[in-house]
């Protein structure tokens, strides 16, 4: 997984940059917006995405779990004269929006919007003290709530595989020691602790709490499990013809995505070590290249852009197969439900 600016700073731990659409010219040559057509936004944010397909003669439904981008794209909703229905809903569940004939394409941009950084209240970023919250949609289980209540183990495990933190182990320690003496209320409070724990060096491009931050954010907000039913939802959601194109940002994420559209094509698996499987219809077509990443003068120009990846597929006739998420292979951390989410 890849640290970058989507976590609301740029590798020297600088403020937020304000949001700019990653890859929009190649999301729109990939979707192919089209008078009469109509296409999911499943990450509205602030609108760029949503705007530009619009603007190509599409209709557009968007969504977005919080509530408030949601109230500040009302905007959006009453200067596009009905070709923009705005919906508070997790993208999971964005084949519940979709019309009875089904959708012309689905766009998810995976990652923490810079609107969301900027606000310190919703304590996505340590370069703003707030509440240590991180709750996309402003509900259930907070960063704090995590923190204070996981288990030093189940710590060290959501640093370790949702921010590949080296020291893990470490600041989970620490923070058992710590919050038995004082519960952990603010992203200062945390930031802290681990500048203490884990001091940066002068070889290091992130500050010392990116990677546990970043960790926190994907866990509270389960981004992982989030993207895979989403992938499952959209495949169910397009009418053949539909395209489906995902930009991420961290490399688990786009190994998510990766695998769905590997597992998707088709095409026969196996190796000198496992017998071949057996080919299976294509419930995607490969659309264009493997990946498409961002060209030096965006990335340049859109730090954030930095580390995107592009996949998109062409949904074909074939029934949708039953959702397995076991062909992700995520990992097995400890359980939001069990913390009260």
């Amino acid at each position: 997984m890849t640290v970058n600016s989507d976590e609301g700073i740029d590798d020297a731990g600088g403020e937020t940059v304000r949001h700019i659409p990653v890859l929009l010219k190649e999301v729109l040559v990939a979707l192919d917006p089209q008078p009469g057509k109509i296409i999911l936004d499943g990450t509205f944010g602030a609108g760029g995405y949503t705007q530009a397909i619009i603007d190509q003669g599409a209709e557009v439904i968007a969504l977005d779990r919080d509530p408030n981008a949601i109230a500040a794209g009302q905007a959006k909703v009453a200067a596009n004269g009905g070709r923009l229905k705005l919906i508070q809903s997790r993208f999971s569940d964005l084949a519940r929006h979709a019309p009875e004939g089904g959708l012309d394409g689905v766009v998810l941009d995976i990652g923490v919007s810079s609107m969301q950084i900027d606000e310190a209240d919703r304590g996505f970023s340590f370069q703003k003290n707030g509440p240590l919250d991180m709750r996309m949609s402003s509900s259930g289980v907070s960063a704090a709530d995590v923190v204070n209540r996981c288990k030093p183990g189940d710590l060290a495990r959501i640093f370790g595989f949702l921010g590949e933190e080296k020291q893990a182990g470490r600041i989970a320690r620490a923070i058992e020691k710590k919050r038995a003496e004082e519960p952990f209320r603010t992203t200062r409070d945390l930031a802290g602790l681990i500048e203490i724990v884990t001091p940066r060096k002068a070889k290091d491009k992130i500050h010392p709490a990116t990677r546990v931050f970043q960790a926190l954010r994907v866990f509270v907000n389960d981004e992982l499990g989030e993207l895979a039913s989403a992938l499952f939802a959209a495949e169910q959601a397009l009418k053949p013809g539909g395209r489906l194109v995902v930009v991420t940002f961290h490399s688990l994420e786009d190994r998510i995505v990766k695998k769905f559209f590997a597992d998707r094509s088709g095409r026969a698996s196996g190796s000198r070590h496992m017998p071949m499987v057996e080919e299976k219809p294509a419930i995607f077509d490969a659309l264009g290249k493997p990946m498409i990443a961002a060209s030096e003068e965006e990335a340049a120009v859109n730090p954030r852009a930095r580390s995107a990846k592009l996949r998109a597929g062409v949904r074909t006739t074939a029934a949708a197969p039953k959702a397995d998420v076991s062909i992700f292979e995520l990992p097995d951390l400890a359980s939001l439900e069990k913390l009260g989410g």
